[in-house]
């Protein structure tokens, strides 16, 4: 029997027709770097940049800096920052750890203060909290999700930076679990840097990621080396991106996600029907019994929920291995989120769809659930 796949918020699947062979036809070819090979070369690395400033909307590729995955540029965000003496950062408790753990980190190093504003049952940021939390702690950088990977509630990200922008903070926005849904336009907003992932929405391989750096904001190198370009100099380059793109890239991996970007722009997604098809698996669920968080639009397609009388791992395991179905359970490294929600300390089971989940995906799904619940 093959498997029924609902887990696109941890990592797309399938990916966009042409990503493997985009891979594979450039770890077969010829070993290449633009700008540091002997020999012309496609640019593979501006190519993807640019592909993802005009999805960013915004003039300057070389201010996209590609990293091997969001967790990656959010490190080099935090910690890259030029932080005060007796700094203090607001974030949410719908963060990922990838925004929790780097903060705790430096948080103990004795160089900020970590401030965190709760969110509604939904696991969205209501701006009056938002505000109130800004105007106590006066923080130099506010970090919050575009849109939660427990509920799939998206945050209003222009009023959120603008609040914060009113407040004087620099602003980082985790776009991980909405570039490639819905909008994301950091020049229009006013957000000075987001960090983003290339193997969910976007629907390109892992090993994929970046951080977009506004015009203005200066960072300091987190990875420090090679670069191919001004090796006369102690310190890295000051030129974007170089300055921040120490090592060998993983060309292979961009080239796939260049081609899943250019499958994105010649297919366009139907969002409409992708949200139907979310509130419908939704709407089963709970009249299979299962207790849905629900989330009114806008949302990502994320449904979360917990089962009567089973503990979450166990039917995660039953739906893996009795059903075929990939999903995923626990607290999906949200730690903080669950407590504003209620399923603390176990979490929840989360069924998150694509672009290419059917209608018949949400019947075996729905159907799978009805049996645990008998």
């Amino acid at each position: 029997m093959s498997y029924v796949y609902v887990n696109n918020a941890a990592a797309s699947w399938p990916k966009a027709p042409l990503v493997g062979q985009a891979v594979a036809a450039h770890i077969e070819g010829l070993p290449y770097h633009a700008g540091r090979s002997g020999f012309s070369a496609p640019d593979i690395p501006g190519n993807c940049r640019q592909l993802l400033a005009d999805l960013l909307q915004v003039p300057d590729r070389e201010r996209i800096i590609l990293t091997p995955n969001a967790t990656h540029a959010l490190n080099i965000a935090l910690q890259g920052f030029h932080w005060k003496p007796g700094g203090a950062v607001l974030t949410t408790a719908a963060e990922h750890n990838s925004v929790l753990r780097p903060l705790h980190y430096l948080a103990k190093k004795n160089r900020l203060t970590v401030h965190i504003a709760p969110v509604c049952r939904e696991g969205r940021l209501e701006p009056e909290q938002w505000e109130t939390a800004l105007r106590k702690t006066a923080p130099q950088l506010a970090v919050f999700t575009h849109a939660s990977n427990v509920t799939g509630a998206v945050n209003d990200a222009a009023l959120l930076g603008r609040l914060a922008k009113q407040a004087g903070a620099a602003t980082l926005l985790d776009a991980s679990q909405t570039l490639g849904l819905v909008p994301v336009l950091p020049d229009v907003w006013g957000i000075d840097m987001v960090a983003f992932t290339g193997h969910k929405y976007l629907l390109g391989p892992g090993g994929t990621g970046g951080l977009y750096l506004s015009p203005g904001l200066e960072l300091e190198p987190v990875w420090v080396g090679g670069t191919g370009i001004q090796s006369e100099l102690a310190e890295m380059p000051p030129i974007l991106p170089s300055r921040f793109e120490a090592g060998t890239p993983n060309d292979a991996a961009f080239a796939g996600l260049a081609a899943a970007l250019s499958w994105n722009v010649r297919n366009p997604l139907d969002i409409a029907g992708l949200r139907q098809r979310t509130k419908r698996l939704a709407l089963g669920l709970a009249e299979a019994g299962a207790s849905v968080i629900a989330v009114s639009p806008p949302g990502t397609p994320v449904v979360s929920f917990t089962l009567t009388n089973w503990n979450i791992e166990d039917a995660g395991d039953i739906l893996h291995k009795s059903f075929h179905l990939i999903c995923r359970t626990g607290l999906h490294c949200a730690p903080r989120i669950h407590t504003c929600l209620g399923t603390a300390p176990a979490g929840t089971v989360r069924f998150s769809l694509s672009r290419f989940t059917r209608d018949e995906d949400i019947d075996y799904c729905l159907a799978a659930i009805r049996q645990l619940q008998q």
